[in-house]
């Protein structure tokens, strides 16, 4: 992370006061008892003090607060509820934490435009709660989606169990507003489909763009219809390559579930008491698949996938004949992780993503850095759209634990981007993967990157420090290319 400029932070008071004056004095938290829960996202190993928070109401005291903080070139680093899992809502020690939770509310439910207008704190749950008396629903579904905000799902471009069917989070919007760092506000698309059409896509770019670029103020979200019919298959494999070979077999059928879902024996073991529920001895993985549609076409798939799934040696096929055991098969999943956590003191994950025919590779590969660094681990992932979650376990009270756990990520990171994947199918970027950018893209395209984010915040106060391997000064890109010996447009002047 950038150093902390003590300059900055021996104004603290002097910036508390001027925050005061935008949002209200119990806005701003400046004690650091109040201040210690935001000193990290969803990755716990990470943390600082954030120098301030401040918790606006509105898209008119963002503004503010942007203004604010160029005018006094201190930095800013906005947040949702803090569940970012690459530690792109980490602090910094001389900036401002701008949390969205008080812009928490839902504008407007269009059930003929099937859209929702909402402020980024709104969770992503009580969209479809909001869409649900219309029959309607919002699709992208990370497993935070109880706690996680939609602004803080198009910052990071959520996808969740059902994006193998229907898309990530940036299928799914219309429209957004954005409040630039030199206070421009932005409002882009708008409340129909297809209001985005013509010019260049900025809402695709701020759409994963975590941060670095904008606030962002409202979204239009695209509802869908709730299916008429969902049914879940559970089925179990004795080996972890049956179950990936049974992946390939079911969407090379042409068959796309809405969720596929890969749990492996470790997960099974720790996630049994929570669900009351015993694995057969000889599982070593189980595939969870979610079909939906009208009801014949499901009973139709349900027959289609329990022979492609006994084809390729599953153990066990069972359907669920009903919501509530749909729900019971889905508890396994959704388990996982906080099953794990308990029988570890801490964990690692991070999520790389692959092409499907290549998970049997990268998971002996895992196996393979298991040994090398002497760390257990578990996988339970998205399997249908190849997107990896290994849980690598690790004892923080232990020195260097910690790092092991970073490396053995890391390691199984440069593998996806070596197999034709990528470092992050869901949870970005942040500081986390940082340092393995280069991995992934050229000099060329890390200078095309950095050159967009700075058109969009030449000051680099948003978010400092996140997705990109090298600090970099705006003012230093007129400088950065030499072609035939001469700096491009020689006659500026340069800092």
């Amino acid at each position: 992370m950038p150093p902390a400029d003590p300059a900055i932070i021996a104004r603290r008071n002097q910036l508390a006061t001027g925050l005061r004056a935008i949002v209200g004095k119990e806005w701003v938290i400046s004690e650091e008892s109040e201040r210690a829960p935001y000193q990290c996202d969803g990755i716990t190993a990470y943390m600082a003090m954030p120098l301030l928070v401040v918790l606006p109401a509105s898209a008119d005291e963002i503004r503010s607060i942007l203004l604010f903080c160029k005018k006094h070139s201190v930095k800013i680093v906005p947040r949702g509820s803090g569940t970012s899992l690459s530690g792109g809502a980490l602090p910094v020690e001389d900036g401002i934490l701008l949390g969205t939770a008080r812009l928490c509310n839902i504008l407007e439910v269009d059930p003929l435009e099937r859209i929702a207008r909402v402020q980024p704190g709104v969770r992503n749950i009580t969209v479809s709660e909001a869409a649900s008396p219309h029959g309607l629903c919002y699709m992208p579904d990370p497993s935070s989606q109880i706690i996680s905000t939609i602004g803080g799902n198009v910052a990071e471009n959520a996808g969740g169990v059902h994006c193998l069917k229907y898309g990530v989070t940036a299928n799914h919007i219309l429209g957004l507003e954005a409040v630039l760092m030199n206070g421009d506000v932005l409002r882009l698309g708008g409340n129909y489909l297809g209001a985005a059409e013509g010019g260049l896509d900025l809402i695709g770019v701020l759409t994963g763009s975590e941060g670095l670029l904008a606030v962002i103020t409202e979204i239009t979200v695209r509802l869908s219809p709730r299916p008429e019919t969902a049914r879940v298959l559970s089925m179990s494999f004795p080996s972890v390559d049956a179950a990936c070979h049974c992946v390939g077999a079911i969407i090379g059928s042409g068959i796309i579930p809405a969720g596929l879902e890969f749990m492996d024996r470790k997960v099974l073991d720790a996630v049994a008491p929570l669900i009351q529920e015993t694995f057969d001895a000889n599982t070593a993985a189980l595939l969870i698949c979610e079909l939906d549609g009208s009801k014949a076409e499901v009973d139709a798939l349900v027959q289609t996938v329990t022979a492609i799934a006994r084809k390729e040696s599953a153990l066990e096929v069972r359907a669920s004949t009903s919501d509530a055991e749909r729900e019971r098969i889905w508890r396994s999943r959704k388990l996982a992780f906080a099953a794990i956590g308990k029988i570890c003191r801490d964990y690692y994950c991070t999520d790389g993503t692959i092409p499907r025919n290549r998970l049997p590779d990268v998971l002996a590969k895992m196996a393979v850095f298991s040994e090398k660094y002497g760390l257990d681990y578990a996988n339970c992932f998205h399997a249908g759209d190849g997107n990896l979650h290994p849980i690598i376990m690790y004892d923080s009270r232990k020195p260097g634990d910690l790092e092991k756990a970073e490396a053995f990520g890391a390691d199984v990171l440069r593998t996806c981007v070596d197999v034709g994947g990528v470092l992050s199918g869901e949870h970005g970027i942040g500081v986390e993967k940082r340092d393995l950018m280069t991995h992934q893209f050229t000099a060329t395209d890390l200078e095309q990157q950095q050159t967009l984010r700075c058109a969009f915040d030449p000051t680099e106060l948003l978010n400092p420090g996140k997705m990109f391997p090298t600090p970099c000064r705006c003012a230093e890109f007129g400088r950065m290319h030499v072609h035939n010996g001469q700096l491009r447009f020689p006659d500026v002047p340069r800092f």
